[in-house]
């Protein structure tokens, strides 16, 4: 119902997600020739995590935002205001679908 009210342009419909990644991955294993001695050097990590959250309307829109660590109910909140803010201004309905649910 949500997508057909969408499509004829009587609702804005977001998805919004979340994802994390981490900065420094250690190298799970390697090749090396026949005869040669195994050597890898240890490097130092490179920092927290980064996250990203998006919100994406289908065809017409993506925003996101980055964060270094998580995402919290205070980035969240940064990111949902400008969306409540412009569909107000417009006077349409946004429906935005949560589509990962994260701790904060």
């Amino acid at each position: 119902m949500l997508e057909l009210s969408a499509a004829t342009g009587e609702i804005d419909l977001k998805y919004l997600d979340e994802s994390g990644f981490c900065m420094w991955s250690e190298p799970s294993y390697t090749y090396y020739q026949r005869g040669e001695q195994k050597c890898q050097e240890q490097t130092k990590r490179r920092g927290r995590r980064l996250s990203i959250i998006g919100l994406f309307q289908p065809l017409i829109s993506f925003v996101y935002g980055l964060v270094i660590g998580g995402v919290n109910c205070k980035s969240y909140i940064q990111m949902m205001e400008p969306e409540a803010q412009e569909a107000e201004k417009l006077g349409r309905m946004r429906v935005i679908v949560l589509i990962h649910i994260f701790s904060a």
